[in-house]
């Protein structure tokens, strides 16, 4: 197979690249997944497992895609195979890349129609729908939304629509102008909204259940959501990170961005927790209500709270511009590498690419309207999968990332050059012993014995 071209574009500054990949790690894994899972899973038992696959698996995995598309400067798969065969190893590691773009671009697929909702919802909300509405009739408008078709078709297309006219202006133009405006204004948006959720709602009730432990409430699959809830929150093994990583310049440190990434992501996953669960307990609400919670349950206390029309709308056009930022940085691999494989420009390569998305975007459409077609009965390690939508969901978070991950850990610690990974580290030497222990021994052991666990092999 004939290599391409190394990829030529590159941010246009450090702060650049921190900026983009904090709005990729910053989206509906943060505000929409994290709160409505940690709540299904006990709370703050379930948080610590998440900061501690963060901390010692997450940021290491990060560290390594980032040299591995630094050092490769493709697309995720190009990558992958420039820095094995560099290494004097097979091409085979390639699938590395590949599994990773493949698996975040099916987790596009669902994420896209989702911000659609938060979309919708944003109009709903500002018009006065939520005020006064009883539980009855927030729940039948959720349920009217998401089973009809037409309509989850229209705003999916907007979203899709939307990233096209920004990812086809490029890396300066598009990417960086767009979260340059995006992500400040998101986090401002979600301070507001905390603090608010602070005064109005139980606060001493939502921090208690977000950080007082209680592991009777954590199952194995808790833990195994938990890892998989890592690499989906800082967008690991989906092809966004060895992607960025390709523009990075080489005078930028890997270990400093990377922290700063984690450390950001981290702070507004937790940011979006204050400021969901004092409402959820203030309201008297579920907080394990699923996938739902944000647009059904939610919705509820926003109808009795003051301004709820102004705060729930705040809050929707928050979701969405995190979901967006998010859905740009996604399908990038996909676009860079059909510019690469078929030497097209930027906007047929990205038009090709949304396409693409808007047909497997109706996968999940379709489930959550109910057709025929869509409908399982399938049961995976205690969970009922009912659709289409389901398996995916499923088996991107608890299989593939942390697959995912599993290969990149075994690609940066044994396939790579030693010399090769510390010149793009370029770290203290304990650092790098650090980092290399992580990707060598832990984060594989650690994934390893989760996934046994998952299907049966070992009981932990």
């Amino acid at each position: 197979m004939t290599q391409p071209h190394s990829i030529a574009s590159r941010w246009s500054s450090r702060m650049a690249f921190i900026l983009a990949s904090t709005a990729a790690a910053v989206g509906l894994g943060n505000i929409w997944k994290f709160p409505y899972i940690t709540g299904e899973n006990g709370g703050g038992a379930f948080v610590l497992v998440y900061l501690l696959c963060i901390a010692l698996i997450g940021i290491p995995v990060m560290m390594a895609e980032i040299i591995i598309g630094r050092r490769g400067r493709h697309s995720p798969g190009f990558a992958a195979r420039r820095v094995a065969l560099e290494s004097g190893r097979s091409s085979f590691w390639q699938i590395t890349g590949w599994l990773g773009m493949a698996t975040g671009f099916l987790v596009l697929s669902f994420y896209t129609v989702i911000a659609g909702w938060a979309l919708a919802y944003v109009f709903e909300a500002g018009s006065g729908a939520f005020s006064g509405a009883s539980v009855a009739d927030i729940s039948q408008g959720f349920n009217d939304l998401v089973s009809s078709s037409a309509r989850l078709t229209l705003w999916h297309a907007a979203i899709i629509i939307g990233v096209v006219l920004v990812v086809g202006n490029g890396i300066k133009d598009g990417l960086e102008r767009a979260v340059g405006l995006m992500l400040p204004l998101m986090i401002v948006l979600l301070v507001i909204i905390a603090v608010y959720a602070g005064y109005t709602g139980d606060f001493g009730a939502a921090f208690s259940f977000m950080f007082a432990p209680d592991f009777s409430e954590l199952s194995i699959n808790g833990v195994m959501l938990a890892l998989g809830h890592a690499f989906f929150s800082l967008g690991l093994a989906s092809g966004v990170v060895i992607m960025y990583g390709a523009y990075l310049p080489r005078s930028t440190s890997v270990v400093q961005t990377t922290l700063w990434i984690a450390l950001a992501d981290t702070l507004v996953a937790l940011l979006a927790g204050m400021a969901i669960f004092p409402i959820v307990f203030g309201n008297d609400l579920i907080p394990g209500a699923g996938p739902g919670l944000i647009f059904q349950t939610l919705p509820v206390a926003f109808s009795t709270m003051p301004a709820g029309t102004l705060i729930g709308t705040l809050f929707f056009v928050m979701l969405v511009i995190a979901a967006f930022t998010s859905a740009i940085a996604m399908i990038e691999s996909a676009v860079a590498f059909l510019e690469e494989k078929l030497k097209v420009g930027r906007w047929p390569a990205t038009v090709g690419a949304a396409a693409v998305l808007w047909l497997l975007g109706q996968i999940t459409i379709y489930s959550f309207a109910g057709a025929e077609w869509t409908r399982l009965d399938w049961q995976v390690s205690g969970k009922q999968l009912l659709s289409w939508f389901d398996v995916i969901d499923y088996s991107t978070a608890n299989i593939l990332l942390p697959l995912g991950g599993l290969l990149l850990a075994l690609f940066a610690g044994w396939v790579m050059k030693r010399s090769a990974s510390e010149d793009e580290l370029d770290s203290q030497p304990a650092i790098f012993k650090l980092w290399l222990f992580c990707v060598r021994w832990l984060a594989p052991v650690a994934i390893g014995l989760i996934f046994l666990q998952l299907i049966g092999v070992i009981t932990l």
